[in-house]
């Protein structure tokens, strides 16, 4: 698996974007989110503070609904290693090549399988996590809004509030929230360079990795 090339091919400019604008976003969130909780310097920061985690927050948002509409527009190279491109939409979808890999995968990265499985573009873990990133996202949000003095009396929130038993109750479910992200990050992170940096190099740089023998 290590070998595969990364072309742009499966890595649209336009992709490369949304993944630095939820990246800044994130970061901004976590900052911000940290800071909300417990001041760590000066009290007035907290505006900023403020400001920057909803002004992340709409941005992530916008930009979440933007990559879900172009996954059915933009066309991507559907295996690891090739030009040939077809919809985006279709390596979110169940392929062939995913058939049967889920638990060996699983497998795999618990050290019970010496090689990896060969999938497509993503694995069926991969597809699983990153869409589990959807409702996620939305949940965040709504537990943010929840949370926000401006929008919790609002019906739609009180309603959620009240079912989860309190504002207390939904703080903590935000803040646990913000570190089932953190936590994925790291993890994607991890596993996304397991072999090298050819999948970071094509995603920040947009620089191609070529296979080995080929230049």
């Amino acid at each position: 698996m290590g070998s595969h090339a990364h072309y742009r091919e499966a890595h649209p400019l336009v992709f490369v974007i949304t993944h630095y604008i939820n990246l800044i976003c994130m970061i901004m969130l976590a900052f911000s989110g940290f800071y909300i909780h417990f001041p760590f310097f000066s009290a007035g920061f907290m505006g900023v503070a403020r400001g920057m985690h909803f002004v992340a927050m709409y941005v992530i948002l916008i930009n979440l609904v933007f990559r879900i509409i172009a996954a059915f527009f933009v066309k991507t190279a559907n295996q690891l290693g090739s030009r040939e491109v077809d919809t985006d939409i279709k390596n979110w979808l169940p392929q062939a090549e995913n058939k049967h890999q889920l638990f060996e995968t699983i497998k795999y990265y618990l050290f019970f399988r010496k090689e990896g499985v060969i999938s497509g573009k993503y694995g069926s873990l991969q597809k699983i996590a990153y869409l589990a990133t959807i409702p996620l996202t939305f949940i965040q949000a709504y537990t943010g809004f929840a949370i926000y003095a401006p929008f919790m009396d609002a019906g739609f929130f009180a309603g959620g509030t009240s079912l989860v038993g309190g504002p207390m109750n939904m703080r903590i479910i935000h803040y646990f929230g913000m570190w089932v992200f953190i936590l994925f990050t790291m993890v994607h992170a991890y596993l996304a360079n397991i072999y090298n940096f050819a999948p970071s190099k094509i995603i920040f740089l947009w620089k191609e990795t070529l296979p080995e023998g080929k230049h």
